[in-house]
């Protein structure tokens, strides 16, 4: 959402759905403490009371409303679920990665019938960049003899545009899913309002790493 609905968002949340000034001079100064809804959204409950100066029963409406809203858009794959499309995905674990300050880098271990076994946090970087190596992600997968590969990361900038470095780790482990006969079916990056699938804009049959 652009500013300016973010704004009437929160005012109507500080307000209890009867806006006011009062209400949009306080959204506007959480906007303006915060710099964004993303750190907003990472913020205590207390932190929200002090950089909004608000009362605690604002500060408590808007501080569950957010949990609420990270609830409702976080529907995870369940182990036994199948995926349909990058954008299911992206849709399923948007909210994960919405509010976080660093690069996370998850693999999610499928069967044989494309069915989640389950996912792996496989590390947590820096604000720019996650290394990930390729034994990091295969030894849990040979353990839970999976048989393709999904990986989401995120980019806390907002930007999904892989970079240089995104595109050599993938690179480096669809080769090593292929020596160990592991497929890598796709690799998702995160950003605020949209994603990029490295399978969607066929970075796999550009490369010839396809496996399967």
């Amino acid at each position: 959402m652009v500013d300016s609905e973010i704004l009437i968002v929160l005012s109507n949340v500080l307000s209890h759905g009867k806006p006011s000034n009062r209400s949009h001079t306080a959204a506007r100064r959480l906007l303006g403490h915060f710099g964004s809804a993303q750190n907003l959204a990472a913020a205590s409950l207390e932190e929200i009371r002090l950089g909004g100066k608000l009362t605690q029963r604002q500060a408590m409406s808007l501080f569950h409303a957010m949990q609420l809203g990270k609830t409702v858009c976080s529907r995870p794959l369940r182990a036994g679920e199948r995926f349909s499309s990058s954008r299911e995905l992206f849709m399923r674990y948007r909210a994960r990665f919405f509010s976080v300050s660093k690069e996370h880098f998850f693999s999610l271990h499928l069967n044989s019938k494309n069915q989640l076994i389950r996912e792996v946090l496989v590390s947590i970087g820096s604000l720019s960049s996650s290394v990930v190596h390729p034994r990091e992600v295969y030894a849990p997968a040979v353990r839970d003899s999976t048989a393709g590969l999904i990986f989401l990361h995120n980019h806390p900038s907002g930007d999904p545009s892989p970079s240089r470095e995104d595109k050599e780790c993938t690179h480096r482990l669809i080769g090593a899913g292929k020596i160990l006969g592991i497929r890598v079916l796709d690799h998702i990056v995160f950003g605020y309002d949209d994603y990029y699938s490295f399978a969607d804009a066929g970075f796999f049959a550009q490369n010839d790493l396809s496996v399967g």
